[in-house]
């Protein structure tokens, strides 16, 4: 049973911008402590053979410049690694390409913080219709896989993840997760109905049932 309160409480979600050398892009961060130290949370999220144990089958080479492939989503280059600190990574999906920037900082009481930054040209489509929400609600979902494996040890089943996010519960945690970039997106400048409109969108994208998905 997952605590979907707790889970999306557990969470700090921020929006801001950056400047790039294409221009000025999007950035959307997702940060959560966990109960590990960081040399654990690094091989978590680095090892090919503890990654699919909390997010997806990935494939490729895991170095400094090589190429990598998460599958059935995005792929791309490992640009930067800074081992047990920090990696970043283009992100490539469906002809776009973002990039993400992750960190790890050890706490004072021996559990270590995880932030991730997916950062996105502005006029990325994905954001002008859904809003951070495009990407925030994905990265939440991942937050809870990893949270969820490491407070068990046990790899989290596929299935079981697939039917949770149809059921009640996995419903509930999209609408609450989507909710909350609304609300970081308002405190970004954003205006509020138009906000509020996206953050919509994205909860109708993500809750809706396999008939709706089929019917539209």
């Amino acid at each position: 049973m997952i605590d979907v309160t707790q889970q999306i409480n557990a969470v700090r979600r921020q929006v801001g911008t950056r400047v790039l050398e294409a221009g000025e892009a999007r950035t959307v961060t997702v940060s959560q402590t966990y109960d590990t130290d960081i040399d654990d949370l690094w091989d978590a999220c680095t090892n090919p053979e503890r990654i699919p144990r909390w997010f997806l089958p990935i494939e490729g080479d895991l170095r400094l410049g090589g190429r990598y492939q998460l599958v059935g989503n995005a792929g791309g280059t490992i640009e930067q690694c800074d081992p047990p600190k920090s990696f970043s990574a283009t992100w490539e999906n469906g002809g776009a390409v973002s990039w993400i920037e992750v960190r790890l900082t050890a706490e004072p009481d021996g559990r270590t913080r995880f932030t991730l930054d997916h950062i996105a040209h502005v006029d990325d489509e994905l954001w002008a219709q859904f809003g951070p929400g495009a990407v925030g609600v994905g990265w939440d979902s991942g937050l809870l896989g990893l949270a969820t494996y490491l407070a068990s040890g046990q790899a989290v089943d596929p299935n079981d993840s697939a039917a949770w996010v149809v059921s009640d519960e996995g419903r509930q945690f999209m609408t609450l997760s989507s909710d909350r970039w609304c609300e970081a997106s308002v405190a970004a400048g954003t205006d509020e109905a138009e906000a509020r409109a996206a953050a919509d969108r994205t909860t109708a994208a993500y809750t809706a049932t396999p008939d709706a998905q089929c019917e539209s």
